[in-house]
């Protein structure tokens, strides 16, 4: 399957749980690229010590578009 995923908030919750599904979908074999839009290329600025978005985006295996 194609999962697109698009974060456009600066909300490092919904960040982080994002690219969790993504880093899921990766795993199942799946097609899965993010793409970053507005407030969400913002994401490095939006980690926190609960949503370490760093550390997840360094699992992700797909494409990913700022």
């Amino acid at each position: 399957m194609k999962l697109l995923i698009i974060i456009s908030t600066d909300d490092a919750e919904t960040i982080y749980n994002a690219m969790r599904l993504a880093i899921v979908g990766i795993k199942k074999g799946d097609e899965v690229s993010v793409f970053m839009l507005g407030k969400g290329v913002l994401f490095e600025e939006s980690s926190t010590p609960q949503f370490n978005i760093k550390e997840v985006m360094d699992q992700f295996e797909g494409d990913f578009y700022v």
